[in-house]
Order: C-alpha cells, then structure tokens, then sequence
C-alpha cells in the first residue's frame, strides 16, 4: 500500500504533542483544477479502451473507495470505526467526483487520515518515555487486514501500545540497550510524523488515482506528472544505483522487483518483497534508519556514483515488522546488457550407473538491444541470438540434455520469447493475443528447424512472468519438454501507456501518464497464462508465498479464460512420459538431503507464514530464539553447507529472531538443489529416450 499524508482538523483523537505544535498544523490538501481534470480524462480512456472497459457507476464508485481506504490504512490501525462510517455516506459519489471534476471527497479523507497519522505517531513517541512490561502474556497481531478498526480512542491506543511494545521487544532481543532503543524508535515515529508536513496535493492526487485505476484492473495504473518526469514511472535506480524497482509499501520502501544483472539481483542478498528499513554510505557510514521516509528522498541515498558501496538495512519479506533485520553491503553499478545476458554452465550428474552432462541456460530476462538493432547493427545482442550461440557451444561439447533457467525471469520483449521458442520448436504459432475490440492475432516464428533437438526442461518459479510464461506455456503445448519447479506469476495482459499531455495537446506535462491493459496473451492451446500461469509437469517446493507474489494474489485479477486453439502440430500423448519422471524423481529425492532439508525449510517458512499472532512475553519469546538456534546448530553440524560460514551482517542473537529469516539465509547459502534436481529430470529424459531407441519403442 501506499501511505500518503495531508491534514484536516477534525476528528482528534489526543491533544498534539509539542513537537506537532511547535511545527504548527500541517497544511490542508486540496485538489487542483488540473488533477481533477486528469482523473477525468483518465476516466475516458478507462471506460472506452480499456481491455475490460469498467463503467464508472456507483458500484465502482463505492470499489474505489473501499481501495483508497485500504491503501492508506490496510492494517487499519489508524482510522476510527467513525471514520469509517462517515466515509461510507460519500461511497457512490467517487463516480460523479470524477465525472464533475471535483476532488473534495477522496481529499477529504486523505485529510483526515493525515491527522490520524499525526495522532498515533505522537501516542507512539509518547509511549516511548516508560517502561514496558515484558512478562504479561500478551500477544500482537502482524496481520490486521481482516480486523475490525478501533471503535475507540482507548482501543487505538492499546493497538499501537502493543506494536510499540512489540518494536521494543525486537531490538531488545537484539541485545540493544533501553536508551539505544528508544532513540531507534523515536527516530522511526519522528521520520513517519514529519513526512506528513512534507506532502502535497500531488501526493494525495495520485494515492487516490492509485486507487481508481488498480479497481479497474492490477496492471492498470496512473502516473503524475511530477512521477513521471522525476522517476521515469518504475523508480528505476539504473542510471546508477543497485538496480532495483522500489515502491512504497505500509510505510516502508519496499522492492519491486530487481533489474536482470543489476547490483542487488547479482549478489543474491536482496528480494523482492524485501524491505529496506537504513540506508548508510561506505563501508562502515551510519546506517540512517528510513522507516517512514519519502520514497523520493530514499532512492537519492541509494543512488550514487560508480563503485561506491551502500549499506541497506533490509527487513526480508518473509519476516513480520517484528523480524530479525539483516545489513547488506552493494556496489552501484551501471545496469550493462552484458550483466542481464543468458550464461550456460554445464552440470556433471549420475544416475543409475549412468553419467550425463546437462548444459543449463539461465536467462534472467528476455532483452534485446533495441538502439543497436534500430541502427542497423548486424550482431546485435538479444536473448535469443545469445541462448542460440550457447546451445552451438552446448552442442559442440556434447551434452545430453539442456535445461533452461528460467527462475525470476519477469519478462521483456515479446519478439524475444516468440524467437526463443522458435530455438526448440521450429516454425510454427507460439502466442495469440487478442485485443479490446475481441481480433485475434496469432504470433508466429519462422524458423525452418530447432536449434536444439534434444531432451529439454524448463525451470520456473512464482517470479516467472510474462514472456517467461509464453514461452513455458509454448514449449508444454507443443510437447517439446518438461516443465519443472512452481506454478508461474500468471500475468497474461499487455499494457501501454498513453501520455494524457499529448493527448490533451498540453505544451506542458499537466495531467501525467495513463498505463492501461489493451490486450490478453492465449497459449496455442487456446487457454490462457492469465492468473493461473503455467502448471508445472513436476512440481518442486519453493519459498514463495502465492498469496501475496502472483496474479492470483490480486483480488480483481482478470478473470482466466479460453479460445480457439491456433493451428500447430503438437507432439503426441505424453503422459506415458511424464509418469516414468516424477517416477524416478519421487524416488531420487526420497533419499537426497539436501533435497528433503530444503523441502523442511519450504514447509518451515509456510508455517511461519501463516503465524498472525507474536507473543510480547519475553520469556516465551527467548525459548522460541532457542528453539530454533537449536535448529540452525543441528543443521551446521550436519555439515551440509545449509549455515552461513560468516555473519552477513546480523548480530549473532538476531540472526535467528524468525525461523524463516533462518531459512531464508539458509536458502541463498544452500546448493542449488531445485537446479540440480531440474537437471537430473532432463537426464532421466535423455535416458528414457535412450532406451527407447535401443528397444525400438517411442
């Protein structure tokens, strides 16, 4: 969610502290003719050419409004249960707001959420200045998204008594003393009561903008004009920086995603989810906490010049606002096409008596590099025209099999996975896309014959999207190899954007950007890889959580659905196949521990996962941290290189504050079991195939 703040003198829940008062009141947020103008003109495009035109009535109306309360509160820990039902008289009148160009309503509650957050952030500080009790039996709740809000100011205050006292907690377990903690604390509070001085109209335009565009659909969004100029729309830090898409997320800057070959993606210690809670220059600069901070404000730390080493404070995904934190040390780098390009390695296996090679392929994203295509250069670099030299090379060195990589790998140019496929499937269809106006367009590849003929699997993830799952989707129809790993993100929608100025034939930017889903991907098979993705043929376990990474994860995800399949030749009946290899998989993972400890630490991570509840008993707290060094000191002496060797940053009595904090450091430290095991199945493809030629069968 994104936090934006404002002020409207109304409904105080507690006298201002001095601190508010010696700033004065933070200012009313207004909207401006242009804005309303803007929302307007978005809601033309919106209801004619979207690819789901969603009229805008009271029924989306009363949708917006629900959005734009969850966004500025979804652990509903601010607004007032009277709150909520003030605003609910205005929910059927977003629509005529929109349509009448005034603004008052949404910027109203902006307004009034402001205040709120200037009330619990001085509650918060307050509480600061005692002690806390750590041996009541009390817990806290870390997901509140499902409860009731306060119908009470003495209920809001036991609200953020327990998370203040749960923020307490955490870093005393830390080993930090009481003075240490409360300075951490009160900055924290102080960065979040500041910021809402700081906003502007702006702001609160595109939080509400937010709002209305994603009720439409998730890829749906609105840029204004300030975004779009200062943050080319993604928050790209890849002039130079880590390489990562940040967003603000429940007060924190949170990653998006990471840019292929970029800093953070190439070291491995950074994820998406992840949250970046300090930001410190050099090897060993303060760490400035940013909790609360603007997202603008926080990308200049990030940034800075070549070579230069960032500190992060990172809260991992995984971990609940009282998890363990971990400090990663990046070097900014520029984003070069030559970082995001495909790799091969080639992995030794046995298997029943028998050696193979597999050559592995790992692409991480489908790129090409278009300026020098556009000039004319003949050995131009591309996805495709790199994973083709890789399998003359795979080829000359005679492996059994190839298993392409494709974990992570969020997508990129169209022509690239439609010219991918063609490596390993010939001509032929490979995607159908069809349009608002319903016109089917099918893509095709014109490649006379395969670049690779042989056994072949595909290794994908909760972060395979897009193109990612056109060609998974492709390579499953046709038969042409097996799909390995877990069920992909699901995005089966095309996006453009339209600049409103130039629509508006405005000499200055004005209105902003519009991003809109025009178009839907089709498999050849006539379904679709919208929301349910690709299935895998043999499923692996993996770490990340379906609900809350994945197009399913959306609650107005477009819908999945089918049409006619495009004309192609598929390979015949597979399931024979198929059976024999999760078959012999079943079996050869029954007895690899690797395997099994990494399937333990999935279903470990799942467990913690669902915990909505902490205890704020010290004591109990303590035997959890004990349970569970007790855990991580049986696996390093098991001596199977699933510990660290070396801290990464963490004091030691909080390396292991979560279980799943440990198993997410035990996880980047492990092998590559979910590759190895990938391999072994495009293997077990090589030898049935063998086997079948000696015995004539197919």
């Amino acid at each position: 969610m994104r936090i934006r703040y404002g002020f409207l003198g109304l409904f105080l829940a507690i006298a201002p502290s001095a601190y508010a008062l010696e700033l004065g009141p933070p200012p009313v947020l207004s909207p401006l003719q242009e804005q309303a103008q803007a929302a307007h003109l978005s809601a033309q495009f919106l209801t004619r050419y979207a690819y789901k035109p969603v009229p805008l009535n009271d029924a989306l109306s009363a949708k917006i409004m629900d959005r734009f309360i969850e966004s500025l509160d979804s652990d509903r820990s601010f607004f007032l249960q009277a709150d909520i039902d003030k605003f609910a008289a205005d929910s059927t009148k977003i629509d005529d707001a929109i349509v009448g160009e005034d603004l008052k309503v949404p910027f109203s509650i902006f307004n009034v959420y402001s205040q709120r957050v200037v009330d619990r952030m001085t509650y918060a500080r307050n509480l600061l200045k005692q002690d806390f009790d750590f041996s009541v039996r009390e817990d806290y709740s870390l997901s509140r998204d499902k409860e009731p809000w306060p119908k009470s100011e003495e209920q809001s205050n036991d609200l953020w008594r327990k998370r203040v006292k749960g923020d307490w907690l955490r870093l005393k377990l830390a080993g930090q003393a009481d003075a240490a903690i409360r300075d951490t604390l009160d900055k924290r509070y102080k960065n979040i009561l500041e910021r809402v001085y700081t906003y502007k109209s702006d702001d609160a335009f595109q939080s509400f903008m937010g709002a209305y565009t994603t009720s439409v659909d998730p890829h749906t969004d609105y840029f204004g004009a300030a975004a779009s100029a200062n943050f080319d729309i993604s928050m790209k830090l890849s002039l130079v920086g880590i390489g990562a898409v940040l967003q603000e997320r429940d007060g924190y800057t949170t990653v998006r995603e990471l840019v292929p070959g970029g800093p953070a993606q190439l070291s491995g210690m950074l994820a998406v989810g992840d949250r970046i809670v300090g930001v410190g220059q050099g090897d060993d600069g303060t760490i400035k906490e940013v909790v609360g901070t603007r997202l603008d404000e926080v990308v200049q730390m990030i940034r800075g010049a070549k070579n230069s080493v960032v500190r992060l404070d990172v809260l991992p995904a995984e971990a609940g606002e009282n998890g363990s934190r971990r400090v990663i040390s990046l070097v900014r780098d520029k984003i070069s096409l030559e970082k995001q390009a495909a790799k091969k390695t080639i992995l030794p296996l046995e298997d029943r008596g028998v050696a193979r090679r597999i050559g592995v392929i790992t692409l991480p994203a489908f790129y090409e590099d278009f300026e020098a295509r556009r000039k004319g250069e003949k050995d131009y670099r591309s996805a495709s025209r790199d994973v083709a030299k890789l399998l003359g090379e795979l080829k000359r060195e005679k492996v059994d099999g190839v298993l392409i990589d494709l974990r992570d790998n969020g997508g990129g140019s169209l022509a690239e996975a439609i010219d991918l496929t063609g490596l390993f499937v010939g001509k032929g269809p490979v995607v159908q896309q069809r349009d608002a106006d319903g016109k089917i367009k099918v893509e095709s590849d014109d490649l006379p014959a395969p670049a690779w003929a042989g056994p072949l699997g595909v290794l994908i993830n909760r972060g395979s999207a897009s193109a990612s799952e056109i060609f998974a989707a492709a390579i499953q129809d046709y038969g042409r190899g097996v799909i390995v790993g877990e069920p992909s993100f699901g995005k089966g929608t095309v996006q453009t954007v339209v600049d409103l100025d130039q629509v508006a034939h405005n000499s200055k930017p004005k209105f902003g950007q519009l991003k809109l889903t025009i178009a839907q991907f089709f498999r050849v098979d006539g379904g679709t890889t919208q929301l349910r993705g690709v299935t895998p043929d043999i499923s692996l376990p993996g770490l990340s959580d379906p609900n809350t990474l994945g197009e399913a994860s959306y609650d107005n995800a477009l819908p999945w659905g089918q049409i006619k399949p495009a004309n192609y030749a598929a390979a015949g009946n597979r399931s024979g196949l198929l059976q024999q290899l999760q078959s012999r998989h079943d079996t050869r993972v029954q007895s690899d521990r690797d395997f099994q400890r990494f399937a333990e630490d999935a279903a470990e991570l799942k467990v913690q996962r669902e915990k909505r509840v902490i205890s704020l008993n010290e004591v109990e707290r303590r035997n959890e941290l004990t349970a569970l060094t007790t855990r991580l000191k049986a696996r390093e002496q098991a001596n199977d290189n699933l510990v660290p060797d070396k801290d990464d940053g963490l004091q030691a009595n909080e390396r292991s504050l979560n279980a799943d904090i440990a198993i997410e450091n035990a996880r980047k430290n492990a092998k590559d079991v979910l590759r190895n095991e990938a391999a072994s199945i495009v293997a077990d493809q090589a030898d049935l195939a063998e086997n079948a030629r000696k015995t004539g069968t197919r």
